[in-house]
């Protein structure tokens, strides 16, 4: 088969690889199309992969060619998604359910060989059927889409709140519609790129406030009436924006942290005292799942798919190149300004 292959810092090749064979209790799947992550770029173009050579992709979606003998719930032809995390399901934190905190994970595309191929092997119990009317584009987007529901649950999310997302990216963009889905009494999307701040708004955000403005704390207080929001989903892993939801929270609010930092970050004692002063909470989300495996949030994201609840638009993806084009899409973060939303990578 062929396969997008990462040999070295920067070094990534279209090229050959075996097959993977199908072994007890997995389904093949043809890999029809696989984001590119965040999580992605700097074992691309930095030196941050596990091991080499690895096929990286762990945001896929395909069509089952086969099953093992042992395997009934899922048959040759299903359109699926792929669930990445693969827990020990023996250590303590897995024997209680929490998957994303397994001492012994492994990872479909980070430390298992991935989706940037023609095909993957992964085990029945992570596979996620959907509805065949769906397009493979819209799939690529379940685990992401499935970070996103993760979060709401890690902070017991109750509507009727209001209800802040920073950072409008691919994450961001599900939060919010999961934050509506779920009866918030009102959305709020801050961001610095007009592009997502417009896709924001045409996916159910009732107020949409640019970072880039001089003025932008003072429209945030007035859509809050000077109470701040009482839930803040921290979407974009920025110093920034960890910061200004500090700022940002109403008393007793709940901010979680969805976004992986890459810098140092550093409070100033007033600036901390937020904590104290509003006595609100501070949590951090992991992955996406939950028991039993892989979770509600899997099951919920096809669910609201298919009924149109959760929607998708092709503005989510800033560009989509065949799989040997590879190349091409990594160049793209060179400047890591210039893309605003996912890359997908496809094959026919």
């Amino acid at each position: 088969m062929k396969a997008v292959v990462l040999h070295g810092k920067n070094d990534i090749c279209y090229e050959e690889w075996p097959e993977p064979i199908l072994k007890t209790g997995t389904v093949k799947i043809h890999v029809k199309a696989c984001g590119i992550c965040g999580s992605d770029i700097p074992r691309v173009l930095g030196d941050s992969a596990h091991y080499y050579p690895i096929i990286l992709g762990h945001e896929f979606s395909g069509c089952v060619t086969e099953v093992a003998d042992d395997v009934d719930k899922i048959q040759v032809g299903d359109h699926v998604a792929g669930v990445p995390l693969l827990p020990c399901m023996k250590c303590d934190d897995c024997q209680q359910g929490n998957y994303s905190q397994c001492k012994h994970y492994s990872f479909i595309g980070s430390r298992e060989q991935g989706g940037f191929a023609d095909y993957v092997v992964i085990p029945a119990d992570n596979v996620v059927k959907v509805d065949p009317t769906l397009p493979y584009e819209q799939v690529a987007l379940f685990e992401p889409c499935t970070v996103a529901l993760h979060a709401l649950k890690v902070s017991s999310y109750k509507g009727g709140k209001r209800v802040a997302i920073l950072g409008g990216g691919t994450i961001g963009l599900f939060a919010l519609q999961w934050a509506k889905i779920y009866g918030a009494s009102q959305v709020t999307v801050f961001g610095r790129s007009k592009e997502h701040l417009k896709i924001a708004a045409a996916l159910g955000a009732d107020t949409t406030i640019s970072t880039l403005d001089d003025n932008f704390m003072t429209e945030a207080m007035r859509v809050t009436e000077k109470k701040g929001f009482d839930y803040i989903y921290e979407s974009a892993g920025s110093t920034i924006t960890m910061k200004l939801a500090f700022e940002l929270a109403a008393n007793h609010a709940k901010i979680c942290f969805i976004g992986t930092p890459t810098e140092n970050l550093t409070f100033s004692p007033k600036l901390w005292e937020n904590m104290n002063r509003k006595e609100f909470q501070l949590m951090g989300s992991w992955m996406s799942c939950s028991a039993p495996f892989p979770g509600d949030e899997w099951k919920e994201t096809a669910h609201f798919f298919n009924t149109g609840q959760l929607r998708y638009v092709p503005e989510m993806f800033f560009a989509q190149y065949p799989m040997d084009d590879v190349k091409k899409a990594f160049e793209q973060f060179h400047n890591k300004n210039k893309v605003k939303g996912r890359i997908l990578l496809k094959n026919k």
